[in-house]
């Protein structure tokens, strides 16, 4: 049985997700089903993708067992992805992988060496890293196809899964607005069952309350919360811990959930944090989160300050011609320097001198003071959309944020990365609350989250939040995914102003 198209648009807060309708029994275990294709595919690209570059390096390289090494290679990289669980249905399609894939890939990479002491044979292992250069990019494109079909799908309602909410009102309103705002996950609220009197906004329908002092006995809770998961079909059960819903209460609950054959998940309220931080553990029988600390020392810091220093020195290498044109359209377009310095705020509070192509008139410091009202953003940082200091040429440079490259001498000399938060003025990061000064826990960088998601047109708040969300889970594989928006976004040059 196939689900239905032609189900209504629900309007949500923020983003639209096209509602899932109710269906028989049959429909509503395969709705939420990602589509079949995923698991051959995935399989298919890693063993083409690795076995194809080998069989190729021994070929060219004239050994006579080529398909020999090609066959247990990939019969390695498949399997071992196998054994971890990356071709699960869980994982298939979601975001988040890139960590993964590079720690399996380095396990392969370790298999290999013991397959060579065990063999022997001193050209096995060049020419296997040679092939195998291909295995991750391959696998990556598969992974990123997938991933932006089932975003597609779950826009449309399909792969979704329809959601009972449970908890205090407070929380509920957080969870469910903060679900209805994006559309790159599986939940879909259907109903909100508050504890308490207590009324959430009517994002989604009340469909029970649970009485804010405690059942009275064993299915005290689970009548009113049954009741209303099959009147409104839910796939799954989520409950947000809290004073009133924690212990005794909430294992109770997920006695009656399970029994009737949908799951549970627990909302411990952590936000923000990525699931690789997050591991799963029990002592004297109570489950416990722990959270790993964000990245701050170690393998991955050094890897990436070594990466914006070489990535640094390789782009102005390239650049130089391209600096030149520009430093010759911005002297010929307006009288004043080339450069334009200004005074930001690095990582810890440091200040140092950052540089700019000058995209405004010689004097537009001076003219800002007139400018104050008619500022556009709604934060701490001083936008117009048509500022009168840009010049012809400035409006072209920021447009495709040229203007910005100079800032590779910055990343060059480790005042800034080339992917991080933007580096603020000393005037804003004086008005900065406790939350906003988080953003200094990072070296600023080139570009980040807030570059590739909209600059400019996002407001004061969402640019807080992607910063801290950068700060918070920052890692190698991140600032790649960031590196790889950034050419889109500067095509594009969405809030380039």
């Amino acid at each position: 049985m196939t689900i239905r198209e032609d189900v209504p648009h629900v309007p949500l807060t923020g983003r639209t997700r096209r509602q899932p309708d109710r269906a028989s029994p049959r429909t509503r275990r395969r709705r939420h089903h990602k589509p079949a294709w995923y698991l051959p595919t995935a399989v298919a690209v890693d063993t083409a993708g690795s076995a194809v570059p080998v069989y190729t390096a021994f070929r060219l390289a004239g050994e006579a067992h080529a398909v020999w090494y090609a066959v247990v290679v990939a019969s390695i990289w498949v399997l071992m992805r196998a054994t971890r669980t990356r071709y699960a249905w869980r994982n298939l399609g979601e975001s988040g992988n890139a960590d993964l894939l590079l720690r399996d890939w380095l396990i392969l990479l370790g298999l290999l060496i013991v397959l060579r002491a065990v063999s022997d044979e001193d050209s096995v292992l060049p020419l296997a890293l040679t092939g195998l250069v291909a295995c991750l990019p391959s696998t990556v494109v598969c992974q990123g196809l997938t991933h932006r079909h089932l975003l597609a799908r779950r826009r449309d309602g399909r792969a979704v899964s329809r959601a009972l909410v449970i908890g205090e009102a407070s929380a509920v309103d957080g969870l469910v607005s903060r679900l209805a705002r994006r559309t790159d996950h599986e939940f879909v609220v259907v109903g909100v069952c508050p504890i308490g009197e207590g009324n959430p906004d009517p994002v989604a329908p009340v469909a029970a309350r649970l009485d804010e002092q405690g059942p009275a006995n064993l299915s005290g809770d689970a009548l009113p919360a049954l009741a209303a998961a099959r009147r409104l079909d839910v796939d799954l059960v989520l409950v947000i811990c809290g004073p009133s819903m924690a212990g005794e209460r909430l294992r109770r609950l997920s006695w009656a959930v399970h029994e009737d054959g949908r799951p549970l998940v627990v909302v411990p309220g952590l936000t923000e944090v990525t699931q690789r931080r997050v591991r799963v553990s029990s002592a004297a029988g109570v489950t416990m989160l722990r959270v790993a600390p964000p990245l701050r020392r170690g393998t991955a810091v050094l890897l990436k300050a070594a990466t914006d220093r070489v990535g640094a020195a390789l782009l102005l290498m390239v650049l130089a011609p391209v600096f030149v044109a520009l430093a010759i359209a911005v002297r010929w377009d307006s009288p004043g320097a080339v450069l334009h310095c200004q005074i930001r705020v690095g990582q810890g509070g440091r200040q140092f001198n950052l540089a700019k192509f000058r995209t405004m008139v010689a004097n537009a410091e001076q003219l800002k003071s007139r400018l104050a009202r008619t500022n556009e953003h709604d934060g701490l940082m001083f936008k117009i959309r048509s500022d009168p200091r840009i010049t012809r040429v400035g409006r072209v440079l920021r447009r495709f944020s040229l203007d910005e490259l100079p800032q590779l001498f910055n990343v060059l000399m480790g005042h800034m990365s080339l992917v991080g938060p933007r580096p603020p003025l000393p005037e804003e990061v004086a008005r900065y609350n406790d939350v906003e000064l988080r953003r200094l826990s990072v070296k600023p960088g080139l570009t980040g989250l807030w570059q590739v998601s909209g600059r400019s047109d996002l407001s004061w708040d969402e640019t807080v939040a992607l910063d801290l969300r950068y700060v918070d889970n920052w890692s190698p594989s991140v600032d790649f995914g960031i590196l790889r928006r950034t050419l889109r976004a500067v095509v594009e040059g969405n809030g380039a102003y």
